[in-house]
């Protein structure tokens, strides 16, 4: 039998890979382009400046900074976000009366937009009549109102657990879509070998489950690596930029000091510091698969 070429699988995805291509590697083209020559904050290119542009990011003081805080920020949004989602998809997965209205709550901040649900905790974390301070008096937490978006060792913190509990509903639909997807006669087969739950969750569900993980832990960093509003609605990186990460730097950079050569310097570095991460991780986990 003669097989048309029009079955061949590659050339039917053809297409959608171009136009993916070129929606990707135009961009980043231009980026490239810019980040190489000296360029006015009208996006005027006025020649080729080398490396001054990335060496110029790398001398800044608050690079260094917004790198670090990257790290903190994406590691500990990712890594919260899978030990809170994790159980409470195993309890959504069980059978039990209102399920379904439960894992409707569970997602509905995630039909929110992330600005608006900024600006809400901005509200409820304002320093003299936030909800937070009210609430907590109240119960006699603590005595006089804290400023929690005006230091720094406050404002990130709490960002970060802003950042966990928008990210919850999304990690959770992952790991409904991958309970869901295990043989109940697994469970059954443990139990009636009087297996506990703890040794049935480590030795059927979460081998079951690395691939969700793995999914969830790639897609979970690159969204909250490239995480802006957040951080943005409600501190701009501040006070005295203790709160910026790369994202934030980057927007400072191009839209309020005007340095767009600088601005697309950060941008390619961020891409391939990413790009290279994920590529790790996916190397690393599909060889723990192997073995």
């Amino acid at each position: 039998m003669i097989r048309s070429p029009l079955t061949n699988p590659y050339l039917l995805i053809l297409p959608g890979f171009l136009l993916a291509a070129f929606i990707i590697l135009w961009p980043l083209y231009q980026l490239g382009t810019i980040s190489l020559n000296d360029v006015n904050r009208f996006g005027q290119l006025r020649g080729l400046n080398g490396v001054e542009n990335y060496v110029a990011v790398f001398t800044d003081p608050d690079f260094l900074g917004a790198l670090w805080r990257t790290f903190i920020w994406t590691g500990g949004i990712v890594v919260g976000t899978l030990i809170i989602s994790v159980p409470v998809a195993m309890i959504l997965n069980e059978d039990f009366y209102g399920r379904s209205l439960a894992r409707v709550i569970i997602m509905l901040p995630w039909a929110v937009s992330l600005t608006m649900t900024a600006i809400v905790w901005r509200w409820a974390l304002n320093g003299e009549s936030g909800m937070l301070n009210s609430g907590l008096q109240n119960i006699g937490l603590i005595d006089q109102n804290i400023q929690w978006l005006a230091r720094a060792s406050t404002a990130f913190p709490v960002q970060i657990m802003i950042g966990i509990l928008v990210t919850i509903p999304f990690t959770t639909t992952i790991f409904l879509g991958g309970l869901s997807s295990i043989p109940d006669d697994l469970y059954e087969a443990a139990k009636l070998e009087g297996a506990s739950r703890w040794q049935t969750f480590r030795e059927i569900t979460l081998p079951l489950m690395k691939p969700f993980l793995n999914i969830s832990i790639v897609l979970n960093m690159i969204y909250v690596f490239n995480s802006f509003p957040i951080i943005w609605a409600t501190t701009q990186g501040g006070p005295a930029n203790s709160t910026d990460i790369l994202v934030t730097y980057l927007y400072k950079l191009g839209f309020r000091f005007g340095k767009l050569g600088e601005a697309s310097a950060l941008s390619v570095m961020m891409f391939a510091l990413l790009l290279a991460f994920t590529i790790l991780y996916v190397a690393l986990a599909m060889r723990r698969e192997r073995t």
